[in-house]
């Protein structure tokens, strides 16, 4: 290492020339005879200092100007007009050229499929998390190299769309037809989409905005359509009458996506007596000359009570057989429930006998309102001991696992409720046209306390599903509706699934789970605005007719027309004889058409078929929140599977919600709402509302840790301002000092530089790595912290303290001040490219700023960040650590001082720590030299031991040398002795080097003679 540096330009490099009579130069300086004005410093022009028209700050309506206009105007390579700094530009020009000239060039292939956003409203900092953490993404891929793909799009179907636009039509919303609504419902869906295309533009999302996909397009809702008859052939659709979650307010069924749980909703909870009118044989000896026994359940849905078929257990428990005291009736319920319903109900319970749950088949209970309907008593893998009695009531037509028993037992699947969530005429004339979820319960709970079935009644607050559109509770209700069997995919959904790169990983198990409690899926929806599902139904039999000719008839109409066409066409140019002859039909008018649409689910999620079908249907990336784990994550690899055995996606990127900086979710009621449009151009009140630009608003998505919650605020937005203006004024500083520095002819080869500058380089080369990685790893947050520790500690507090006196004030062209600038150069290139993903607008705004580049170009056109592997020089980081060391020791015992006031002596004995600093200092006693800079003294004096005169206060200190990893460590021990400078102030370096402080010292005589005309 040693020899490396001798052999790398360790000693001082040579001066720029030798002084031509030096003397008479002195003379003329002393004299006071120059350019300059009268009472002004005459050395004050002779000082290089940083020159640029690069704005230290921008704000308001400059700032909105300016990020507008660099979206507007890209530069580009060769002459074609004038651009914004009055350059010369492409004509091609914009966000949205970049993203076609990058489709145009030869690269690998790297696929961000957008999941659309929902069109129902306007754009909010969650659009804005996701699409920036996109748009980032796409950036740092497209500057390595690779030809992104991506294409934004909207999912514009479905019943919140259909709603707000009926409320708008108010109370003519009521005589529309279908046709009607339809029409309302995408002219409301359009104005959304523009609104929420321009922010996105606006945020700086690249993307060609003219050719985005949406799936009321006619083109996708025929490859939806395809896809649809396509898992029908093959057996995974099929239409059934079983229970699905059903939202009374909106008269449709609901997909698992499409809750949301209040864990505030009350309930009416009862304990309800089922008498046992045949016992089972194990008890019938312990209850032969006993009153009658009764099967305790519990429920918090009384009013499904009328609908009961069963009464299940669980066959492996142990069941009580107890005497209440209170009463003397007989109760049986689990073992492990009895203690804790003993005491809910208030009672004391004797146990008479205890059995397998095994030991109660062939039970059968009366119903507890019914007269002479019966329950059997039936094991099922369901119940628990966890609440309750152990053991279940069972209404198959209101219980997915109720009805699951009942597919195994054959039991009834009676509904009694209609699609208001009323009771119907079925359930009696005491619950007809009552609302179950109030009037209903009510009537029920009376009509079991009437019957002495009651054994008590009372509230309780849990978790319950809601319509996530509406904020109502939901039911469950069995009707005839469309599914897509999932039993039959998810197991080789979920073996694939687990091969897919997912971060966080942790977010894998949520979705595996989802995954496995899914058994099917119900994909019909009981409204108009959507893709109909195209079937037809005999009128008679009500027998579906779906088959390969009314598929391809259908799907040419819909490529042809959109949709609308099963509407808007007469039934027979939607069945057609010539299509019926096909398949033995009869007369057109014995059937009627379908009028339920598909779940807007299985409408995004089926966007990978037209999405993507230039890369063979699979994306390198899903982007979307956590919420899409069982939404559009899901349906997308459902779909995928059963079509293509394939899962569409190679990674999932899982990012968090936005909430406020308190960590409370946003709403318009407690006004604490974000909103992206204020934050980038500011509200009424500036003072409160300041606008921050899109660049502070992406700085706030990377910024973010974004696998959790993230948290958006003012003093967050402030605090991410700040930020970017820190980094705006470290880029100025490196642009300010590259001004008439041309790296083509001036670069200083690294090995020549000063050691200082090869140990930055070495840096610059340790950042541009780690930074890369992690972009790649997307972990954007960690490369704003990498971004922060560099240019503050390495470069402001470090690197630009050390050679603020080198570029000032020695000659322009000394080897030295060139030596830097080569790095400056390179580090304005490095970070500027490390931040472009990021921030695009101050990226592209330094790059015009560059006065050593002959023509202006893009950021993004240039490619990523460019090092070399021969700026890794372990050794140089020793050298240069053990002089910060020295550094460091002299720095404390001068608090808040000037340095340059002071000389420095340090004292090393013999050891590879000396050697090391006399390659940075190779005089004794130096002002110049690289340890001398690193010291920021006025001189600095370099001794194997400690001289007689100097004084006796002395900072002691040691250093560990480690080198060839770990081969080689020394510990060095040094001392340093500060004192006050025995020279007098340069006025023109300020520096105590002078012999007079009217005379400039050497070098800056040097540097500025032939300067100044006589």
């Amino acid at each position: 290492m040693i020899s490396a540096l001798r052999g790398h330009g360790g000693g001082r490099l040579a001066l720029a020339g030798k002084l031509r009579t030096a003397a008479g130069w002195r003379m003329l300086v002393a004299s006071g005879s120059s350019s300059s004005s009268p009472g002004r410093n005459k050395f004050r022009e002779t000082v290089l200092l940083p020159r640029t028209d690069f704005p230290m700050r921008l704000s308001g309506k400059e700032l909105a100007e300016k990020e507008l206009q660099i979206q507007r105007v890209w530069h580009g390579a060769g002459p074609a007009g004038r651009g914004m700094f009055g350059d010369s530009v492409c004509q091609e020009c914009g966000f949205s050229e970049l993203y076609s000239w990058q489709r145009n060039r030869k690269g690998k292939e790297f696929c961000v499929h957008d999941g659309p956003p929902y069109a129902n409203g306007d754009p909010h900092v969650g659009h804005a998390l996701n699409k920036i953490l996109k748009d980032i993404t796409n950036r740092f891929r497209m500057m390595r190299g690779s030809r992104v793909h991506f294409v934004p799009g909207w999912d514009c179907h479905g019943l919140p769309i259909e709603l707000r636009a009926l409320a708008e039509c108010g109370e003519e919303a009521k005589k529309l037809s279908p046709v009607q609504i339809r029409q309302k419902a995408r002219e409301f869906a359009e104005r959304t989409i523009e609104r929420q295309r321009a922010a996105f533009i606006r945020w700086g999302v690249m993307a060609d905005w003219d050719n985005c996909y949406y799936t009321f397009d006619k083109q996708y809702e025929a490859r939806q359509l395809q896809i649809f008859h396509k898992m029908f052939d093959k057996g995974y659709i099929y239409q059934d009458y079983k229970p699905v979650f059903w939202s009374p307010s909106t008269r449709t069924a609901l997909a698992e996506a499409e809750l949301e749980y209040n864990q505030q909703h009350i309930s009416r909870s009862v304990y309800v007596k089922f008498p046992l009118v045949k016992k089972p044989s194990k008890m019938a000896s312990a209850t032969d000359n006993a009153s009658s026994v009764h099967a305790l359940i519990w429920t918090t849905q009384p009013w499904t009570i009328p609908a009961n078929q069963a009464v299940c257990y669980m066959p492996n428990a142990q069941y009580s057989l107890v005497k209440c005291l209170n009463t003397e009736e007989l109760y049986l319920l689990g073992t492990e429930c009895v203690d804790s319903t003993a005491a809910i109900l208030g009672a004391q319970f004797e146990i008479l006998q205890t059995v397998t749950g095994s030991d109660l088949e062939g039970g059968v209970c009366s119903h507890p309102t019914i007269p002479g309907r019966e329950s059997q008593l039936l094991p099922a893998n369901h119940v628990t001991m966890v609440k309750g009695t152990g053991l279940v009531h069972t209404a198959p037509a209101h219980g997915m696992e109720d009805y699951g028993v009942a597919s195994q037992h054959n039991l009834s699947v009676d509904c009694l409720v209609d699609e208001d969530g009323l009771f119907t005429e079925a359930a009696g004339s005491e619950l007809q046209n009552k609302y179950v979820l109030n009037e209903g319960n009510e009537t029920v709970i009376q009509m079991l306390h009437e019957s002495n079935m009651l054994l008590k009644e009372e509230e309780v607050r849990h978790s319950y599903p809601y319509d996530w559109r509406t904020k109502k509770p939901v039911i469950i209700r069995s009707s005839k509706q469309w599914f897509i069997d999932t039993a039959r995919i998810k197991d080789r959904a979920q073996e694939m699934l687990k091969k897919v790169e997912i971060i966080p990983r942790s977010a894998i198990n949520s979705m595996l789970a989802m995954l496995d409690r899914r058994t099917y899926w119900c994909i019909s929806r009981q409204r108009c605005w959507g893709v109909p599902i195209p079937v037809f139904y005999h009128k008679e039999t009500a027998e579906p007719l779906i088959n390969k000719h009314t598929r391809d008839h259908l799907i040419k109409l819909v490529e042809e027309h959109g949709s609308d066409c099963w509407w808007t066409l007469p039934l027979d140019q939607l069945l057609t004889q010539e299509v019926l002859k096909k398949i033995g039909g009869s007369d057109v008018s014995n059937y009627v058409k379908g009028e339920d649409i598909l779940d807007i689910w299985f409408d995004s999620g089926i966007s990978w078929a037209y999405v993507l079908e230039d890369v063979g249907n699979i994306a390198d990336v899903y982007l979307e929140g956590k919420d899409q784990l069982g939404g559009w994550f899901q349906s997308s690899l459902l779909t995928s599977i059963a079509v293509e055995k394939q899962v569409p996606y190679r990674n999932l990127v899982i990012h968090g919600f936005t909430l406020n900086e308190t960590g409370e979710k946003m709403s318009k009621s407690l006004g604490n709402v974000v909103d992206p449009d204020i934050v980038i151009n500011g509200g009424q009140d500036p003072n409160q509302d300041p606008p921050y630009g899109a660049d502070v608003l992406r700085w706030w998505v990377a910024e973010s840790n974004v696998f959790t919650e993230v948290l958006i605020g003012q003093n967050i937005l402030q605090a991410a301002r700040d930020d970017v203006f820190k980094l705006r004024n470290t880029l100025r500083f490196m642009l300010g000092n590259l001004c008439n520095f041309d790296p083509e002819t001036e670069a200083v080869p690294s090995e020549q530089m000063l050691i200082v500058d090869q140990y930055m380089l070495h840096l610059l080369q340790d950042y541009s790595s780690k930074v890369t990685v992690a972009y790649t790893q997307y972990d954007f947050g960690k490369v704003i912290r990498l971004m922060l520790a560099f240019i503050n500690r390495e470069l402001s507090n470090f690197y630009f303290s050390i050679i603020k006196d080198r570029l000032y004030c020695e000659d322009e062209k000394h080897p030295k001040r060139l030596s830097c600038q080569t790095v400056l150069d390179q580090a304005l290139d490095v970070i500027t490219r490390s931040v472009a993903p990021i921030l695009p607008h101050l990226a592209e705004e330094v790059f015009q700023h560059l006065s050593n580049k002959k023509e202006p170009q893009s950021v993004f056109r240039t490619g990523w960040i460019k090092t070399s592997s021969v700026w890794k020089k372990p050794g140089v980081a020793e050298a240069i650590e053990g002089a910060c060391a020295l550094r460091d020791s002299f720095l404390s015992s001068v608090p808040g001082k000037n340095t340059t006031e002071y000389d420095v002596t340090i004292i090393i004995e013999p050891s590879l720590l000396f050697e090391l600093m006399e390659h940075l200092q190779d005089e004794q006693t130096s002002s110049t030299s690289q340890l001398n800079e690193l010291m920021m003294a006025s001189r600095t004096t370099l001794l194997t031991s400690v001289p007689r005169d100097l004084p006796a206060d002395i900072i002691e200190g040691t250093f560990v040398i480690n080198l060839e990893g770990g081969d080689i460590i020394e510990e060095s021990s040094y001392k340093v002795i500060v004192q006050s400078a025995d020279k007098e102030r340069c006025p023109r370096c300020k520096k105590h080097t002078s012999d007079s402080e009217l005379t400039p010292c050497p070098r800056c005589l040097e540097a500025i003679a032939g300067k100044w005309s006589t």
